[in-house]
């Protein structure tokens, strides 16, 4: 799993928009929020994205782009933003390339079955390209005004 102080892994994957996104090009621009969610649509996900949306102009007066991951496909991203009126980008992980660099991809138990999936997990990536805050196992209410502080001290 990943820590504080380190780079970012430098990985490549499709928005919504089926544009090929790369983390290292925000580098000496942007900061960047990036959150990675279990599955488009579901209750926690809706919450966490709608409140990301409704601080969209703070993160981008704060010079920070925020961007979730899932492993869903470009057609439910786009779905997903247009049911919601979202605000942020979303990445198509559908070979889970981005989610296995993060270390979000784990085993996980539900009603007494375990399973791989998405461990809803948030990492803040400064101009530089290095981890300022890493989060797993988040819970969704107030995260993303958690998350605009923090950055508003980058």
């Amino acid at each position: 799993m990943l820590k504080i102080g380190d780079q970012v892994p430098n990985v490549t994957s499709l928005n919504q928009n089926n544009e090929a996104v790369k983390l290292s090009d925000y580098q000496g621009h942007k900061n960047i929020v990036l959150y990675f969610y279990p599955k488009d649509d579901t209750p926690g996900c809706t919450i966490e994205a709608n409140d990301f949306t409704k601080l969209a102009a703070e993160f981008a007066a704060a010079n920070t782009v925020v961007i979730g991951v899932s492993k869903d496909d470009c057609g439910s991203h786009q779905a997903f933003i247009d049911k919601f009126g979202l605000k942020v980008d979303l990445l198509a992980d559908t070979s889970g390339e981005v989610c296995d660099a993060f270390g979000v991809w784990q085993l996980k138990e539900k009603n007494g079955v375990s399973k791989m999936g998405i461990v809803r997990s948030t990492f803040i990536i400064n101009k530089q390209g290095t981890l300022t805050y890493v989060e797993y196992g988040v819970s969704p209410d107030g995260h993303a005004a958690q998350m605009l502080e923090l950055v508003k001290e980058l």
